[in-house]
Parts: C-alpha cells; structure tokens; sequence
C-alpha cells in the first residue's frame, strides 16, 4: 500500500527553491548525536544544523534517547524523501512543508499524531498559529507538530541609499513609495537595479502585492483560482508597469543569479525576502556591514500584508519506533524548546509568545520588522496540487517578465490551470 503510495506521489513532487526555509545555501554536512540505535531526523537547511543539534541534545540528555540530525539540501529532499517512501527507508522525523503535505498526508505516508496529541501534558494545538496547525491536518486528523513561522520584509542596501541621498524605508512607506525609490537607485548602465525579484518568488514575492491590493490566488473554499479576478491582475499589472518594467534586471540575469549574490553583490538595492534568510544574510559580509530590513510598504489604502507560512515535524508512518519518534516530536513542540529555537535564532517559534527573542540572534538588522508583519499575515495559498500549479504559475510568470505574454495574460492561463487542478482534487 505505501509503495502504491509512493508511486502516486511520483511525479508530482519536483524540485524548487521554495520559502520557509527552502534554499540552497550551505545545505551540506550532518551532525550525528550520541551513538548506537538512533532516531534519525532529516532536514534541508544547513543554517539552522548548530540550533537544532543543541536542542536535540537537550532531549537526548533529559530522555536518554539518541536522535541523528542530517541536513539534506532542499534539491534532493523530497526525492530522497518520495524514494524512501517507495523504499520503505524514510527517515524516521523530517521536515514537512505545505507544498507537500496534503499529499503526504493523503497517501497514508506520516505517522498519524492525532491520539497522541489528545493525551499529551505538553501539546496543546491551541498555543500554535492555527493556520500552521492547519496545514498538517487532514478530515480532522494531525500529522505534523508546528515547527515554525516566517513573514516577509523589504530588505534594503543603506549605502546605495546613502549615494542616492535617499531615506531608508520605514513603516510609512507604500508599494508607490518603493516604485519610486527603486526608479531613482536603478543605473542599469552601471549594472544597478532598485529592486529584484524574480519571477519564481511568490511567496517572498508578488503574493503579497496581490493581497494587499484587494487581490488573492486562491478562493476561500479553495476550489477556485483566484487569478483572473479583477484584484489580482489589477495588482499583477502594477507589479509589472512599476517594478519588473523599470527598476529590475532582465529575467534572464536574475535566473542565473541567485538573490542574495545580487543583493550581495551591490546589484539590487532592495529585495523582499523572508525571515528564514536571516542567518544566510548575516553570513554575507558586505550585508552584514551594509544592509537592513524594514517592514513591508503597504497599499494606498493603508493595507499592510505578509504570506506567511511554517513547517511542521513529522514522523514516517511505518516508523519502527514510533513511542521515541512521538516524545522527540514532543520535545521539538514544546514552549521550552520553541522559545529555545527562538533564542538561538534558529527561526521565529510556532508556538505563540515565544518568538521575541529571535531579533536578539542578529542586532545588526532590524528583525522586530518580521515580527511586526504579524499583524496581518495570510496564509501561503495551499491545495493538494500545491506544487502542481505552483510550477505552472511560476514559468508562466517568466512569460510575462519576458513580454512573451501579457501580464493579464499570464493571469488568465494560470488561472485556468489552477481550476483544472482545482476540479481534479474535488473528484
């Protein structure tokens, strides 16, 4: 049955650099703890190896139970993950993201935690973000314990502005305000451009121009796509007429270069970026020395908003040892080891109130910025084709930065792929 599992879940689940913690910076290497028979736990993010090992090693002391931390890099992960499932030799705790759970979830691959869950002393999922919650759960059943959360904001170059005799942005700021400035840092003879980003980024991206302009992808039963309403591709042609048409490179210089390289590199003044890039950033030198973070501008009407998503942990379902992968899963969810993962900057907590200490992991910037986008956050658009449309939406959007289509265009088709995606879960 899991291999038959598996088999379905082939072909669906391919490879992209995805938000909340999908990137390809670092991921190599492993940690092993203690020694002996082993939990093994597998994530992709390489910058968040050092917190995690120590929280780990806080439960192997306190439990007695030995846990193998390995970072897989987000290109192979769900391969790796999908041939295990094939194999049966998953790992027995990894990462799970929306992108991928509902058909995870639907094909009876992750550990039901739902019985648990009702016994424990330690989770309560009422203390977690309920859109999180929500995310790993399917007919009333829970498959994954909230790891985290992440919001977006508008990282910017002060020396770039300094030249430019430009203010830094701040909270007054509207997605004209930032059109604006971006047009007056572009040189593109200089090879200088105001603001990147590329077509692929939606989450740290045009999601949210889109629903701070009145707009959504999505329908609130999610049975019908959202792109083609009047909202989204008003918002959509801003986005195109303002940005990509002004102040960004072509399509071509940002697919061979990744972000943080341009950022890095004195190419972008601005870009919208993620919490989870934090740690990758205060890697950089010359961001580090030079850079920093705002919140995101808001409509004309005063809209602030920020997608926001987070993983969740999750066990395999053929798990041989499902009593020591349940209390690790425990432990991980706990408000001791949440406000501990906030504390070592490992990422912001999904356990409510635990997250203020995070913007002490970096002083340099202004990570309250991320905390404060959580006055109006919206969920990451989710269906169980996720990743499906998601694709298809993402190299069409290419079309309408090359001029290929326009952008109305370009709404329109994703629109229609995403409703017959949309009919087809509904079968």
């Amino acid at each position: 049955m899991k291999q038959a599992a598996a088999l379905i879940l082939s072909g669906s689940i391919g490879l992209s650099l995805v938000a909340c913690g999908g990137n390809s910076h670092g991921n190599s290497g492993a940690g092993r703890i203690g020694s002996g028979e082993s939990v093994t736990v597998a994530i992709w993010d390489n910058a968040q190896l050092s917190g995690l090992k120590e929280i780990i090693e806080d439960f192997t002391e306190e439990s007695g139970i030995q846990a193998e931390l390995q970072v897989i890099p987000w290109e192979q992960y769900w391969t790796l993950l999908e041939a295990g499932a094939q194999g049966g030799d998953m790992p027995d705790i990894f990462w799970m993201h929306s992108n991928y759970s509902q058909k995870f979830m639907s094909n009876d691959l992750l550990l039901d935690l739902t019985d648990r869950i009702s016994g424990s002393d330690v989770i309560d999922l009422d203390n977690y973000y309920a859109d999180i919650t929500e995310l790993y759960q399917l007919d009333g059943r829970t498959y994954a314990i909230p790891k985290d959360y992440d919001t977006i904001g508008l990282w910017y170059n002060k020396e770039l502005f300094d030249e430019a005799g430009l203010s830094y942005p701040d909270e007054t700021w509207t997605w004209n305000t930032l059109a604006e400035a971006a047009k007056k840092l572009t040189d593109k003879e200089k090879g200088q451009f105001g603001f990147v980003c590329p077509a692929a980024n939606n989450q740290d991206g045009y999601y949210n121009v889109i629903y701070a302009m009145g707009g959504s992808v999505l329908n609130e039963d999610k049975t019908k796509s959202n792109w083609d309403s009047p909202e989204t591709i008003q918002a959509m042609n801003w986005w195109m007429d303002n940005l990509v048409s002004v102040s960004m490179p072509s399509p071509q210089m940002m697919a061979e270069n990744a972000l943080d390289v341009l950022f890095g590199s004195k190419k972008a003044a601005m870009v919208i970026q993620g919490s989870w890039m934090v740690a990758n950033f205060k890697e950089n030198e010359y961001i580090d020395a030079n850079c920093d973070v705002a919140v995101l501008p808001m409509a004309e009407d005063g809209t602030r908003k920020t997608i926001y998503n987070g993983l969740g942990w999750a066990a395999n379902a053929d798990v041989e040892n499902p009593e020591e992968c349940w209390k690790l899963l425990e432990y991980l969810g706990s408000e001791k080891a949440q406000e501990k993962q906030a504390a070592l900057g490992v990422t912001m907590s999904a356990y409510e109130g635990t997250s203020d200490t995070w913007v002490n992991c970096a002083p340099e910037f202004h990570l309250q910025a991320f905390l404060d986008m959580t006055e109006d956050m919206e969920i990451r658009p989710y269906t169980r084709n996720t990743k499906v449309w998601e694709d298809y939406s993402q190299s069409a959007m290419v079309k309408a930065y090359t001029g290929e289509m326009t952008m109305e265009e370009v709404c329109r088709d994703i629109a229609s792929f995403m409703n017959e995606q949309l009919a087809d879960e509904r079968r």
